[in-house]
């Protein structure tokens, strides 16, 4: 089970090209990263996890940018945001740095992606309809996909314009997408999303799994998956040697642990403390 890693790296972290460096020469298998463009100081919508919102969240660096260092500077070390929100960006933009960030890095790009929960962050990117949002996703990851076609391919959109077919290079080095996971909770939207362009889930903390993964596989068969074919990628765990244990037996390929929002050297140490679990 390959062990990976997350971090909302800022302005006052550990720095991208240290930490890749770091992850690869320890024998981590990869880095991912969230993605806040803004937070904006008026707002109503709450933490999700409660109390006041950490201080990290209004100052996390570009994960593409950042991504793009750490690819640079490692040969092997997997790269993945956790999550992008696709409602935030013009899709034909993203499709391009998507594509150009996972041939750059020879294939290693996973993108996450996700919904959100700050309705003032999204609607200064012009999300009027906070209950349509996923169906906003949907549409933009159809947009992508049609331009990381092999042949011109045109999407038709109901939010937006859409694309016409296009010559649209570089094109994900597996051809048709990277490897694309969806985050979010369990429940018959999200699973829905997951079936119809996703490789799998992406569940945030990996508390749970054994009552909603059956559900999940599920609907994969239902809508004509390779029942072989879906990952599960538990997300931001705080690792314990019975957790990750439980894990390795349900045959999860991957997981990805929290590391703090912290120093070098405060990284560092975590890390340290991770190594048993490699």
């Amino acid at each position: 089970m390959r062990i990976s890693t997350t971090i909302f790296l800022t302005d006052e972290t550990i720095a991208p090209v240290r930490l890749a460096r770091e992850l690869q020469q320890r024998g981590f298998g990869g880095l991912y990263l969230p993605e806040h463009t803004h937070i904006p100081v008026e707002r109503t919508s709450p933490y999700p996890n409660g109390g006041d919102l950490p201080r990290e969240y209004t100052r996390t660096l570009d994960p593409l940018v950042a991504l793009a260092q750490a690819a640079a500077v490692t040969d092997d070390l997997f790269l993945g945001t956790g999550v992008t929100l696709p409602m935030e960006h013009d899709p034909i933009a993203l499709a391009k740095q998507i594509a150009t960030l996972d041939h750059l890095s020879g294939g290693r790009f996973t993108l996450g992606v996700g919904f959100g929960w700050n309705r003032e962050e999204a609607a200064d990117h012009g999300v009027a309809e906070w209950r349509t949002r996923r169906d906003l996703v949907l549409e933009r990851m159809g947009v992508m996909r049609a331009l990381w076609a092999a042949e011109p391919t045109a999407y038709a959109g109901e939010f937006g314009p859409g694309v016409r077919a296009s010559h649209a290079f570089p094109k994900p080095v597996r051809g048709g997408a990277p490897r694309i996971l969806v985050g979010g909770a369990a429940g018959p939207k999200l699973f829905a999303h997951i079936c119809a362009y996703a490789d799998g889930w992406m569940p945030i903390g990996g508390a749970g799994l054994s009552r909603t993964v059956p559900e999940l596989k599920e609907r994969w068969a239902e809508a004509g998956r390779d029942p072989d074919a879906l990952t599960i990628v538990p997300y931001a765990v705080l690792p314990t040697p019975g957790k990750l244990a439980h894990y390795a037996e349900q045959g999860f390929e991957e997981v990805v642990l929290q590391l703090p929002p912290g120093d070098t050297g405060t990284v560092l140490k975590t890390l340290d403390e991770y190594a048993p679990y490699l």
